[in-house]
């Protein structure tokens, strides 16, 4: 362990340096602009779309709204609760303000990740639909270009385990161990057992679960939040106005907090933005490309709404919590800290913290595996399915296991920021030279509703 955290340390460094918050931000901003602001204006738009996206008969495996809670079910999960925490908590408020700037322009990364995903979507041996990043980049860029898909399903592979399973599981069996002490162990088989009737039942069974699980969790969260913020509305204005001031200036030291550079707001808001909302990743795109569709923009409308529930929304909500209480202070970190917050604001909200952390991690887990999965498939064919998701549910325990060694879970967070930044790169290199292509479909789209066309 000790050999290899200097090395995560340094790729961890380097993937999240200037390099990769120019190509993250960058991207986004040239997507925003090319597409004339729409993933701004065009939300209300985006919400239309999703609620008539409940039924479809067209041809794919899910409805395009069981595809956006598919892709929900992967993005809020620990980000939500503990990566903002930790954000707040080594950036200072002001890494919250970088996560809103991530999640804005990060609205046109997913929005087009989306719409290639069902533009160059294939149908695999067993008739099911597959896309994503790995599959725009052979059938957009040209087979010349395939050894960089390629690229993109090996660290997608390997960052699902870290992202999406351990990192969840390990979250979930320290919360249950430290407010209900169950053992990490009983947890973990727990997880793995439930995580196993649905992962076993493949993508459909998924969308499912995550279709009913995702909205009332999200609901039931925000409103939570929302009433702790109600009963302290006259500190907003002011926990609002340290999140912008303390984005350009930093954060003394006060308390137990250390004290931040504005360039730690930045990297730790950055960093946790993607891993909380995953735009730029070409994660989400997997799950869209499976949607009931015939129209690649109707699905990234629908697609771009994930980033803005996650972050702007749920993040912004946990942020509030968090700041207004004063707790981000006391030098704590993580879960607890926004478990602390949440206690502090409301009896009991810490409970609310950890049932949602639980519920989240579940379904993120159910999530990645399908994301994990695919990139399988695309290495190894649809051989390899199975395996994957019995290796899967068995490395499920192993993450609860670490629960409470804190070397053992800062190498899974190392290691999940790492593998972030890897799988962005061949992703936001195929967005840029795969642009023209979503614009020009955008442009089709508009003037095929302008002539009523297509209502």
């Amino acid at each position: 362990m000790e050999t290899l955290k200097p090395l995560l340390e340094s790729v961890s460094g380097f993937v999240w340096g200037p390099v990769m918050l120019a190509l993250l931000l960058g991207v986004g901003v040239y997507l925003t602009v090319g597409l004339r602001f729409m993933t701004w204006r065009g939300i209300g738009a985006g919400f239309r779309s999703l609620w008539q996206g409940r039924r479809s008969d067209e041809e794919g495996d899910i409805t395009p709204f069981q595809a956006l809670m598919t892709a929900l079910s992967a993005t809020i999960g620990t980000g939500n609760i503990a990566g903002v925490a930790t954000a707040i908590a080594i950036g200072g408020p002001g890494a919250v303000f970088w996560m809103w700037v991530t999640a804005l322009f990060g609205m046109a990364t997913k929005y087009a990740e989306a719409v290639l995903a069902v533009h160059y979507r294939e149908t695999d041996e067993r008739g099911m639909h597959v896309g994503g990043p790995m599959y725009y980049i052979r059938n957009g860029l040209g087979r010349r270009w395939q050894w960089l898909g390629l690229l993109f399903a090996v660290f997608g592979m390997v960052a699902a385990f870290g992202i999406g399973n351990t990192i969840q599981s390990n979250s979930v069996a320290d919360t249950v161990a430290a407010n209900f002490h169950v053992p990490t162990w009983a947890t973990g088989l727990v997880l793995a057992v439930l995580a196993g009737a649905v992962i076993l039942g493949g993508i459909r069974r998924i969308a499912e679960v995550a279709a009913r699980l995702v909205p009332f969790m999200a609901i039931a969260y925000f409103l939570c939040a929302l009433a702790i913020i109600g009963l302290q509305a006259d500190q907003v204005p002011a926990a609002l106005g340290l999140i912008v001031g303390d984005a350009f200036t930093g954060t003394a030291a006060a308390g137990g907090f250390a004290g931040a550079s504005i360039w730690m707001a930045i990297q730790f808001g950055v960093a946790r933005g993607v891993f909380s909302n995953e735009a730029g990743l070409g994660s989400a795109p997997i799950a869209h490309a499976a949607a009931r569709t015939r129209d690649p923009v109707r699905q990234g409308t629908i697609g771009m709404l994930g980033t803005f529930l996650d972050t702007l929304v749920i993040c912004t909500m946990t942020a509030l919590v968090i700041i207004i209480s004063g707790v981000w202070l006391t030098g704590e970190t993580g879960g607890p800290l926004s478990a602390a917050a949440f206690n502090a604001g409301l009896p009991g909200g810490r409970y609310v913290v950890s049932i949602g952390l639980i519920i989240f991690a579940f379904t993120t887990i159910l999530g990645w595996s399908y994301y994990g999965e695919r990139c399988a498939e695309f290495i190894f064919g649809v051989r390899v399915i199975l395996p994957y998701r019995l290796l899967w549910i068995v490395a499920i325990p192993l993450g609860a296991l670490a629960a409470g060694e804190n070397q053992g879970v800062n190498l899974l967070w190392l290691l999940a920021d790492a593998m972030n930044g890897l799988m962005a790169i061949p992703n936001l290199i195929a967005l840029a030279l795969l642009s023209p292509v979503v614009f020009s479909l955008t442009r089709q789209y508009r003037a095929r509703r302008a002539a009523g066309a297509d209502k």
